[in-house]
């Protein structure tokens, strides 16, 4: 059965982000004019998604009130002459059927997808991160492309990675293939956060997943590591020592991950988008060749 259930993990506090996430999930900044949970969910649906199950956590309110319809503002906007915004709200009408679960406790990105098995049971599914976006403007077929391999191969998990500069491997999971990298390879193993000189490539993990309902077992026998979480990437790690075929699947040229989690890359995301918009891209990219002939005449 092709799989069309998504699980999207938006519980952490974002604590890298404040005070921009004192009061507002992470997931709900805004890159370029839509929130970033919104690219995340259009690009499932795009990918052939028709369930997507969030696992929220304290202050996420927000996530459930935006994907609801809102016939108050629909009523107003049609009364008040500006049908023409009626566009801006068409990912209300995705077909698409949303659900919601806590992550009562702060344990981890695997105690986060542990907190899906109720609803997801013994069925295939994705993994994708509420705070990453792939490809500009979030028009990325990954998780279609992994969603196929995995099926074809009857894999027990397949990972997106992108590459990335060798001095910054210290900062991800990164893959150990079992044999030549392609577009789609095998893995021998995942190394969490090693250092450059040991890192077995500079393919990290994308933000990406496609698993069998296997990996909830996995996950229910990983010992908590630092700060008392429960990590996914360990529970990959024994699937595949125990004989699990796991899967990589590299993210095509022109499609970068947009990392939404510190200032840094949140302001790399959102000017990128900004400055590709088709709307307004061209008066933003006029605006920033100016502030940067300021900027340089002020050193």
């Amino acid at each position: 059965m092709p799989i069309d259930l998504a699980v999207v993990p938006v519980a952490g506090r974002g604590t890298r982000l404040l005070p921009l996430t004192k009061s507002q999930p992470k997931e709900m900044l805004p890159v370029g004019f839509k929130p970033v949970v919104q690219y995340v969910v259009e690009e499932l649906a795009r990918c052939g998604m028709h369930r997507v199950l969030f696992i929220t956590g304290p202050g996420k309110a927000a996530i459930e009130n935006h994907f609801d319809v809102d016939a108050e503002l629909i009523d107003h906007l049609r009364e008040s002459g500006k049908e023409e915004l009626l566009d801006e709200l068409a990912f209300e009408r995705e077909d698409l059927q949303y659900f919601y679960t806590r992550q009562r406790r702060q344990l981890g990105l695997g105690h986060a997808v542990l907190c899906a098995e109720p609803v997801v049971g013994s069925q295939n599914f994705v993994v994708a991160l509420g705070d990453s976006i792939i490809g500009l403007h979030a028009q990325s077929q990954v998780v279609r492309t992994m969603a196929d391999h995995f099926e074809s191969a009857a894999a027990a998990a397949v990972i997106a990675f992108e590459e990335v500069p060798r001095e910054e491997v210290v900062h991800y999971g990164i893959a150990r293939p079992a044999g030549e990298v392609n577009e789609v390879f095998d893995l021998e193993d995942l190394v969490e956060k090693p250092e450059v000189e040991d890192a077995p490539s500079n393919l990290a993990v994308a933000a990406r997943y496609v698993f069998s309902p296997a990996i909830f077992d996995y996950l229910r026998k990983t010992e908590p590591g630092k700060g008392g979480e429960i990590q996914l990437t360990d529970a990959i790690r024994a699937l595949i020592r125990d004989g699990g075929r796991v899967m990589g699947v590299r993210l095509p040229a022109g499609q970068p991950r947009f990392d939404i989690g510190n200032f840094e890359s949140y302001f790399q995301a959102f000017v990128e988008f900004a400055l590709a918009d088709p709307g307004h891209g061209r008066q933003i990219r006029e605006f920033a060749k100016t502030l940067l002939a300021k900027y340089a005449e002020a050193r």
